[in-house]
């Protein structure tokens, strides 16, 4: 039997599950959320608690990257690795990174678009930020550094054909898309259950308490009943979040050129009660549900909520255990790894007695010169003559070359001055290039600045029309703008109006989600005689309009 203790990392928080699989049964032993203020401290009261001291870890990477390349399918498997390489190295380029900076792995699938071609999931991480986990788990056997979008879908069996999303609503949100049963498609959205619960934990002072609160909390539908000001006071925080969440998701089905026909929701975000139906609601024609782990049979002595809440680090505690897609752990086996733990022993050294060592000691050798010298003398004789007679040769032939070696140095500096006279002169015709090139610059940056500072002045003319012309388009029905304020030259300030918490959270995601307004802040709602009145800031973003 094979166990992994999986530990999906936050910045606040902790989920681990230790799982195990006999053949093809998986068991949870025992999972659970921790909060902590101490990461090194709460990692070892886990592997107390669940007595994993020689467990192998598997955790999740945090700041991984991105990127999709499409290849020939013709490639032989032998020029794959070099024309990925070759692929990322071109990015880096154009982005200015340094490629070598990044440990990367990546996953093949077929292109559904051009068979000729196949998609590459690219996936790289900072080598700084991989060896800062690798000294934190330094006394753990670690045995896994997994990006967690991949390993995510080893949680449940989808069906053939099933084109569907995942959407782990963490810290962050990360969308994995399947199709046919393989992994075409990773989206990061900057989003997730980090800002709700920073939200609560400002009214609550306590991440957990927050953390307790999304569990608890309901959405409603638009045929739910009425939330009273307790509830509202919450969903107010969770709710632009979830906005900005579901229309990224919608947008990416949309843009889909595979149709997607289901999408699974899991993460902190899957235990907001509801969230599945408010998904559906906003997602016409895709059916939504929470992903449960198909290994667990419910019963009624079983919460399946309590597995789901703890699906990533069950998902990294599968993929150390061989199930998922292969090739996606970012930790590098040493030869310690590969060696069967009976042969991790400590060799020590043990001195012989002096009875022992003298009894084995044998005289080969003698300094008497007035004895006749025997056949192993005459032996080490001759080597000795031969070893001489090479080194005078090893000598000659050194000298000869070294002689060699200087001529052509001599050669070559002489060659070097040359070249150097040419390179002055060229460098004196560079400068005086330079020169003409700077007065020219000099006059052009002139111009540049008046014709920015008179685009700058239209912009200013025309921002305040645009916004009004832009918030038409994505202002819902039932709500109102009361004021608009244009309290700087950039800054904007909107107070708007409505029955209903959803259609002004949905107004405000808008504007941030379509760029109307830039760091987007919206205040708490006030409500009066069923009127929840709101108000949004930001500022204008003038390269657009």
């Amino acid at each position: 039997m094979s166990t992994c203790l999986g530990l999906y990392i936050e910045e606040n928080l902790i989920k681990y599950a230790k799982v195990s699989k006999e053949h093809d049964q998986i068991k949870v032993e025992s999972f659970g959320v921790k909060f902590y203020d101490d990461l090194d401290k709460v990692i070892k009261q886990i592997v107390e608690e669940t007595y994993s001291y020689k467990t192998p870890i598997s955790i999740n990477l945090s700041e991984e990257m991105y990127n999709y390349f499409d290849i020939f399918a013709m490639l032989s498997k032998k020029d794959l690795p070099k024309a990925i390489k070759t692929e990322f190295e071109a990015y880096c380029g154009d982005k200015n990174y340094n490629p070598n900076v990044f440990e990367t792995r990546y996953a093949i699938t077929p292109n559904t678009q051009n068979k000729e071609k196949l998609k590459v999931i690219h996936i790289s991480e900072n080598k700084i930020e991989l060896n800062k986990i690798l000294q934190r788990f330094s006394s753990y056997k670690l045995q896994g550094i997994v990006p967690v979008s991949m390993a995510i879908p080893s949680v449940t069996k989808f069906d053939e054909k099933e084109n569907c999303l995942i959407v782990n609503i963490e810290a962050n949100t990360t969308v994995t898309t399947i199709i046919d049963q393989n992994i075409y498609d990773i989206n990061k959205i900057d989003v997730g259950s980090q800002e709700i619960l920073d939200k609560i934990n400002l009214k609550e002072n306590s991440y957990q308490k927050a953390y307790e609160i999304c569990k608890e909390t309901t959405i409603y539908t638009s045929e739910g009943k009425e939330l009273t000001n307790g509830e509202t006071s919450y969903l107010e925080d969770m709710m632009p979040a979830l906005y900005e969440i579901v229309g990224s998701i919608r947008k990416i089905i949309n843009e889909s050129l595979d149709k997607i026909e289901k999408v699974y929701i899991t993460g902190t975000g899957a235990l907001i009660n509801n969230i599945d139906l408010y998904f559906e609601e906003y997602l016409e024609n895709v059916r939504c549900e929470i992903l449960k782990p198909d290994f667990v049979k419910i019963s009624p002595d079983i919460n399946i909520k309590d597995y789901v809440e703890v699906n990533s680090a069950i998902s990294l505690a599968l993929s150390a255990l061989g199930q998922g897609i292969s090739g996606m752990n970012f930790k590098k086996n040493t030869l310690m790894d590969k060696l069967p733990d009976i042969l991790k022993m400590e060799v020590g050294s043990k001195k012989k007695s002096p009875v022992t060592a003298s009894k084995k000691s044998f005289k080969f050798v003698t300094m008497d010169f007035n004895i006749p010298l025997d056949k192993i003398e005459k032996g080490m004789l001759r080597g000795v003559v031969g070893l001489l007679v090479l080194f005078f040769v090893y000598c000659g032939f050194s000298t000869m070359i070294l002689k060699q070696i200087n001529l052509k140095n001599d050669e070559a500096n002489t060659s070097i001055q040359d070249t150097n006279s040419q390179i002055a002169l060229v460098d004196k015709d560079i400068q005086n290039i330079q020169n003409k090139t700077s007065d020219y610059t000099t006059k052009i940056n002139n111009l540049k600045q008046i014709n920015e500072q008179i685009e700058e002045n239209n912009k200013i003319k025309k921002a305040i029309p645009n916004l009004l012309n832009r918030l038409m388009y994505v202002m819902p029905t039932e709500v109102q703008l009361t004021s608009i304020k244009n309290t700087s030259s950039t800054h904007i300030e909107i107070q708007a109006q409505s029955s209903s918490y959803a259609d002004l959270g949905y107004l405000a995601a808008s504007i941030k989600t379509n760029g109307i307004l830039t760091n987007v802040i919206t205040t708490s709602g006030q409500k009066d005689n069923n009127i929840v009145t709101i108000k949004i800031e930001g500022d204008l973003p003038w390269k657009k309009y």
